[in-house]
């Protein structure tokens, strides 16, 4: 039986010495809740660091620590101080933590720690190698290991591996200041499925891919080597039900079992009826911006003075890496601004900012998130944000308000929040009146909405659709690569061509016989393409046939005057040399009707981008518009074609900088097909170069000869490197005596 094998940074338990006994507690982090069923099913397993360095445990504890860990399906990797120092404290969080949440300047790079990095990666693939099975399934987690998905790629083709990054992706422009940028997209490649929070973070990877490594990207699968790798968001989401169960349990509380902390919280409620308390739970960490929102809370107070007394921030901070310099100076600042607002707006009776600087127990932080009539989540850069969504799980009276940043990952599917940038104290200080003074019926409106979407789409939900598209992903059947067309082949080519009794030239338009252009009407032959032309079509019993997506008015203006075969609209219409126009297929064009203000709203929406429309096909082209903005625009037009699509004999052809919606009865391999059904070709070539002229090679004979322009992902036999080499080519084959 497969296993599936889930690798982490940490184990989902912590381990401790309690007087020499070892004490084993599971953990209730975001992600051991989220794997906890992947991980209790059939015979799977958990690997990671156990928190314990090697120097602490002697070879007689070390035996009990692994069985103790076996116990809970977990394997630990031992780790030395050293690997701690520098890979985790080192490369992982001073140079990936910081340059991934756009804090270049807290960014070190160092060589040692980089070493290190490595050197911890390949140990956790050793231990993964270990117990890994051809046919299992590995899912390594955020960006501690960026590097094993690669190392496992290597050395066990045969297992599926899947990678999902916790935290933000940067951007390009702030990626490639990495020096190690390359081996870092090399080791997430090894992967069948990369997934992230968002697609912000989605199109920033591809964007790097695109720009450093050499390969294809179609939408959101990249080819690579024979691989196709795909890349999605998949927005983590909470165990809804533990948060949301525990805030109905808390209303039901008696007087004398409420904690010392929640008392004081209630004192605090019914000794002024106006009184509001605002909510900030963080980690101490410079990506949280806590201390923009303790500024955002004073500029608040001093722009609407009459909230004093009546209003408190009720922050708790997480103690976090309390070692590093960032952090030390970030909890100086904290304590500084805490103490000069209470100092100076503080009465008898009133304290602004209610300052914790500790962790807290599960049910104080219940009581925290229940009592709370606002929650301020403002990071000013996060990867989701799962605080955000606690908050809302524990709204049981539909009630409460959420402020939440831009820069949160969770903003992009948390639409009914009060959305603010973090940097704006203006904005965020509106954002505070608005929330205070939201009418009872709007903040149920928008509760009701954010709780249907973050029950639905839970912890649990997260890691199953990761694990189902990852099985997607894992039959995904690899690409044929094409052999480079040598000279000694091409010589093998035209002898064949020689000694066949009945020849055919199957040739595509755009991008074979003539490079792309940024308008498609200005693509017309010029004398060279004529002339080759004509010389093949003068050779005894060989045949020219143009093969294109052109529609049928172009091709009869270009090639009309010649004695070609053409086929036109990707095979919707035919005239074979000598013969009149013939339809293919029983086609209407009614449909474009329907389609064209679709395409046209998008063209409105995307400088550069124009439609052709042809006699039963409309194409959407993107070769003139900005590349970034093409992907995502692409991406959206294409699900809003699907979905009008569905259930019609109408389908989204993919081309190059290209969508076209066509009859899906209609491809180039049908049309070639009917072409050679009737006539006996003893000798077929054919040319292409993009996903349109795939159909004809996967019709055509076993022994035709196909030849892909420009890229090795093909169903063809060859490939050549560009288009400039297709008309010589051609005059070679029929050239070689």
């Amino acid at each position: 039986m497969n296993k599936t094998i889930i690798v982490s940074n940490r184990l989902p338990v912590d381990l401790k010495f309690d007087d020499e006994k070892l004490v084993v507690k599971s953990s209730t982090g975001g992600l051991a809740t989220g794997m906890k069923s992947v991980h209790s099913e059939g015979n799977g397993i958990w690997i990671g660091w156990s928190g314990l360095a090697q120097e602490e445990v002697s070879e007689e504890l070390q035996v009990e620590v692994d069985e103790a860990l076996a116990k809970e399906k977990c394997i630990q990797v031992p780790l030395t101080n050293a690997d701690i120092d520098n890979y985790y404290h080192g490369f992982s969080n001073s140079a990936l933590w910081p340059l991934f949440h756009y804090f270049q300047a807290y960014t070190e790079f160092e060589w040692n720690h980089w070493k290190s990095y490595v050197e911890v990666n390949e140990k956790f693939a050793k231990v993964i190698l270990e117990h890994v099975n051809d046919g299992d399934t590995v899912w390594v987690h955020d960006y501690q290991l960026l590097l094993v998905p690669e190392l496992l790629r290597k050395s066990n083709p045969n297992i599926t591996i899947g990678f999902f990054l916790h935290i933000p992706y940067p951007s390009y422009e702030l990626f490639i200041t990495c020096p190690w940028r390359n081996e870092l997209l090399q080791g997430m490649l090894g992967a069948d499925l990369i997934g992230f929070h968002t697609y912000d973070y989605v199109r920033h990877f591809l964007s790097s891919v695109s720009r450093i490594k050499d390969v294809e990207i179609s939408f959101n699968e990249i080819s690579y080597g024979n691989r196709i790798i795909k890349v999605d968001s998949f927005p983590m989401g909470i165990d809804y039900n533990r948060y949301h169960d525990a805030a109905l349990e808390h209303d039901k509380y008696l007087e004398d079992s409420k904690s010392d902390f929640m008392k004081s919280l209630d004192f605090h409620n019914k000794s002024n009826e106006e009184s509001k308390l605002i909510l900030s739970i963080d980690r101490m960490d410079y990506t949280k911006g806590i201390p923009n929102r303790i500024k955002s809370f004073e500029y608040f107070l001093n722009k609407y003075p009459e909230y004093k007394e009546k209003v408190r921030l009720v922050m708790l901070a997480v103690p976090s890496r309390e070692n590093v310099p960032q952090y030390q100076k970030l909890k100086r600042e904290t304590d500084e601004l805490v103490g000069r607002i209470n100092g100076q707006l503080s009465t008898i009776s009133w304290t602004p900012v209610w300052y914790f600087y500790r962790s807290l127990p599960f049910h104080d932080l219940i009581d925290l998130y229940v009592s709370s009539d606002v929650a301020m989540v403002t990071p000013v850069r996060d990867g989701m944000n799962l605080v955000a969504k606690e908050y809302i799980a524990t709204r049981t009276k539909e009630n409460g308000v959420l402020i939440l940043s831009e820069m949160a990952g969770a903003a992009k599917e948390m639409h009914e929040a009060l959305i603010v940038n973090p940097n704006n104290f203006e904005q965020t200080a509106d954002a505070i009146k608005t929330a205070l003074e939201m009418p009872q019926e709007e903040q149920k409106e928008r509760l009701a909405a954010l709780q249907k979407r973050i029950s639905r789409y839970d912890v649990e939900r997260w890691a199953g659709e990761f694990l189902k598209a990852l099985e997607v992903a894992k039959n995904t059947e690899p690409i044929q690569v094409a052999k480079k067309l040598t000279e000694d082949k091409i010589s093998d080519i035209s002898q064949s061509y020689r000694k066949a009794s009945k020849k055919l030239f199957l040739l595509d338009y755009d991008g074979t016989l003539v490079g792309f252009k940024n308008i498609p009407s200005e693509a017309s032959p010029n004398q060279e393409i004529f002339r080759v032309l004509d010389r093949i079509q003068s050779q005894e019993n060989t045949e020219v046939a143009i093969i294109s997506g052109r529609d049928r008015k172009t091709l009869e203006a270009w090639f009309g005057h010649k004695n070609y075969t053409l086929i036109t609209d990707h095979g919707a219409s035919m005239r074979k040399r000598g013969e009149d126009w013939e339809i293919l297929d029983n086609l209407k064009s009614s449909w474009k009707e329907n389609i064209r203000p679709v395409m046209e709203t998008f063209v409105d929406n995307t400088p550069g981008a124009l439609i052709e429309e042809k006699e039963y096909s409309l194409a959407w082209h993107y070769r003139k518009a900005d590349a970034e903005m093409a992907t995502v625009r692409t991406m959206e037009l294409k699900h809003v074609l699907k979905s009008l699509l569905f259930n019609n004999a109408l389908s989204v052809l993919e081309g190059n900088k290209v969508l076209e919606v066509k009859n899906s009865f209609i491809n180039k391999g049908m049309a070639a097909s009917k072409l050679i059904a009737n006539d006996q070709y003893d000798f077929i070539f054919a040319i292409g170069d993009d996903w349109t002229d795939e159909f004809m090679f996967e019709e055509l004979p076993e022994d035709a000869y196909t030849v892909k322009v420009g890229n090795v992902q093909t169903a063809a036999h060859y490939y050549i490197n560009d288009n400039s080499e297709v008309l010589h080519l051609l005059e070679k084959i029929i050239s070689i005596e």
